[in-house]
């Protein structure tokens, strides 16, 4: 479908995923052009900021291997899933000081975050949900999918310096109404908000390729995204999640954060989420691991674009 002006597509939640209306979509790999012109009407001058082209940041990936087994390796016990998120941020490098769990106030598993320290305070928060909802399923793609690719991505990023200290966070409890993101930026200092210049979040990948959510996108951060998709030649779908939706995401734009939400869902995929369907063997493996070769160029050319212009 051609990308609208401004997109108006179904309504879900994504994480506990209510849905109600009609998916609609729009390619950003295919229409790359038409919709960075679109964004870039919302956001000319930020737009502009922008300049490195994406084929000159530097990441790594790891092994496909590796990342489908730690996709395999998934429990249906919250606890025990924040414990290996913790374990593979500890074996892709997060040195002991800067990993850490916050204790929330509820009888609930902690948030693990892991801090990869930049040349600078300024901040990318990477997030994604750890917990399954009760009952149904195995969750494995909401979220253990998304989980999965915080301790891959910490790896991908973590063999070049970076500017930006980049925090990576598996959240606890997003099912129970997005407990442990609210938690945690509701407990950072103003000044400690101030310094986060974009939030990058994930759910529920690998039902096919990449989608955004577009119309609760921080413009400048879907530009980014169309720039990434239009270079690396790797699928990108608008697929709207309007009035009424929520993701860990929304805990930091309550504040005027910039963030961003990626996920995989369709409406004809939209009934495996919170159901018995809800398993490894709904996973399409090679667009799980384009979507992480995808967040893993996207998240290294963001931490090169959103600096600020040098000095004249």
């Amino acid at each position: 479908m051609v990308p609208r002006r401004c997109a108006t597509l179904g309504k879900m939640k994504l994480g506990r995923m209510h849905f109600a209306g009609t998916f609609s979509r729009s390619p950003l790999r295919y229409l790359a052009e038409a919709v960075i012109a679109c964004i870039a009407c919302a956001c000319c001058a930020s737009a502009q900021a922008l300049a490195r082209t994406p084929a000159q940041v530097h990441f790594r990936l790891q092994e496909r291997e590796v990342v489908e087994g730690r996709l395999k390796s998934f429990s249906i016990r919250n606890g025990e899933r924040e414990a290996l998120i913790r374990k593979w941020f500890a074996d892709s490098g997060c040195q002991d000081a800067n990993l850490s769990e916050q204790a929330l106030d509820h009888k609930l598993p902690p948030n693990v975050v892991c801090v990869l320290p930049g040349e600078t305070p300024e901040v990318i928060v990477v997030g994604a949900h750890t917990d399954k909802v009760e009952s149904f399923g195995d969750g494995v793609v909401d979220n253990w999918t998304g989980a999965v690719l915080l301790p891959a991505l910490l790896y991908s990023l973590s063999a070049h310096p970076r500017h930006h200290t980049l925090i990576f966070i598996g959240f606890s409890a997003e099912e129970k109404g997005l407990v442990g993101s609210r938690f945690y930026v509701d407990h950072l200092t103003r000044e400690q908000r101030a310094h986060i210049e974009g939030m990058v979040n994930f759910d529920s990948l690998g039902l096919g390729p990449t989608e955004v959510w577009a119309s609760h996108a921080d413009k400048v951060l879907l530009h980014a995204l169309g720039s990434v998709a239009a270079s690396s030649d790797l699928p990108v779908t608008i697929m709207e999640v309007p009035h009424g939706a929520s993701a860990d995401s929304e805990s930091f734009a309550r504040y005027h954060i910039p963030r961003i939400t990626l996920h995989s869902v369709t409406q004809p995929t939209w009934s495996i989420l919170h159901s018995s369907r809800d398993k490894l063997e709904a996973i399409k493996m090679n667009d799980y691991y384009d979507s992480y070769k995808l967040i893993a160029e996207y998240l290294a050319y963001l931490d090169d674009t959103l600096k600020p212009p040098p000095a004249p």
